[in-house]
């Protein structure tokens, strides 16, 4: 079982890793001037590539973690009630990274209007749900 956990932390942390990076690249196609074509798709090769490459990651890190809940049984019976707000907030991780995958192919598109503000607070997102999932499997408070 340490080694499945082991695994799932190191994919849990390796998707996050591109979930706090690719709205940061967001934020900055949203800034690229009309007349930076070349700039425009680097960085939308640079955002395609990363979307893949963490999309990928996502399934280990949720594969495994369904062992530890399913087989191993961990959050599983009575007062185990920080393991379902801990499953929303992976919903919630999955809808956000999908949404990461809406606003790409938008910007693909040349469809995406919103700022560059507007994605440097859709980037803290991601650190706020990490932050109650590290909460909730440490502390386990409900």
């Amino acid at each position: 079982m340490l080694w499945i956990k082991a695994l799932h932390i190191v994919f849990i942390a390796s998707w996050f890793a591109g979930l706090f990076y690719l709205p940061r690249i967001f934020v900055n196609l949203a800034m690229v001037a009309p007349d930076s074509q070349a700039e425009r798709d680097r960085l939308l090769l640079m955002a395609g590539k990363l979307y893949r490459f963490m999309t990928i990651l996502a399934v280990p890190a949720l594969v495994l973690g369904l062992w530890l809940w399913l087989v191993y049984g961990i959050g599983r019976g009575p007062g185990q009630g920080w393991m379902h707000a801990k499953l929303a907030l992976v919903v919630a991780l999955l809808a956000y990274h999908h949404g990461c995958g809406v606003i790409l192919r938008k910007f693909r598109a040349g469809q995406m209007q919103r700022s560059h503000v507007w994605f440097r607070w859709f980037n803290e997102a991601p650190v706020l749900m990490m932050l109650a999932v590290v909460i909730l499997v440490v502390v386990k408070p409900f």
